[in-house]
């Protein structure tokens, strides 16, 4: 007589043994292997297949995500937010979240780069974190690196740092310093990102290429291109 196909979570609220809701966090959380297999799927269906639960399994408290990418240069929102998947996440990262499947819903982008743009994007869950970047994004300071061309006019960056006129509004004052003959390092808060190339030529450069490296106290540090890691629980914007 045909074995009736058993739901995965029962089988392994079975084997733990554990609630149907614990069930579900250990497959979610990658704990649970069919076959050898990694199984993220609660709702999958075994008949005689081999069920096996980590021994090292411990469920994590739920947490709202939120993720920091290292997004390239030339790509635009949608395709970094389509990076973060597990083959890019950060070997580095030490945040101790143990990655499922539910961090990915809901997503918001915040502080959004251009898409010519490179460097630390934030996507979050977090209904904290997503209230203070959006409501008081501008009170966020934000660094940035810009590549140059060209020779800076005398006083260039004083005026940078005293705050230019853009489109008859003056932008904020920037803490502006060289970081090396081509590279220009400018820290502010509320300061469009679109105003930057504009900066530049107003006191005789170029903007060749611009990538934002810290966002409040959150510095994308050794981040490498395209990939991502988790805000630490310790981490604050």
């Amino acid at each position: 007589m045909p074995v009736e196909p058993m739901r995965l979570s029962k089988v392994v609220a079975a084997l733990v043994p554990c609630s149907r809701r614990e069930a579900e966090q250990y497959i979610a959380e990658g704990w649970v292997r069919v076959d050898g297999r990694v199984v993220e799927e609660p709702q999958a269906r075994v008949v005689n297949e081999r069920v096996e639960v980590d021994p090292a399994a411990e469920l994590q408290p739920p947490v709202a995500a939120t993720f920091l990418l290292h997004k390239p240069s030339g790509m635009d929102i949608a395709e970094a937010q389509a990076l973060l998947g597990a083959g890019t996440r950060w070997q580095g990262d030490a945040s101790g979240i143990r990655r499922v499947k539910s961090h990915h819903a809901g997503l918001s982008v915040l502080l959004p780069l251009a898409t010519p743009a490179e460097g630390l994007c934030i996507f979050s869950q977090d209904a904290r974190i997503v209230r203070k970047l959006h409501e008081e994004g501008h009170l966020v300071e934000q660094e940035l690196i810009a590549e140059v061309a060209g020779t800076i006019a005398p006083g260039g960056l004083e005026r940078l740092s005293t705050g230019l006129a853009w489109k008859g509004r003056p932008l904020p004052h920037a803490r502006t310093s060289w970081q090396s003959e081509t590279r220009l390092r400018i820290a502010a808060k509320g300061l469009p990102m679109d105003a930057v190339p504009w900066m530049c030529e107003q006191v005789g450069l170029q903007l060749k290429a611009l990538k934002r490296i810290r966002v409040g106290r959150v510095p994308m540090a050794g981040l490498p291109v395209g990939q991502w890691r988790y805000l630490a629980p310790n981490e604050r914007f």
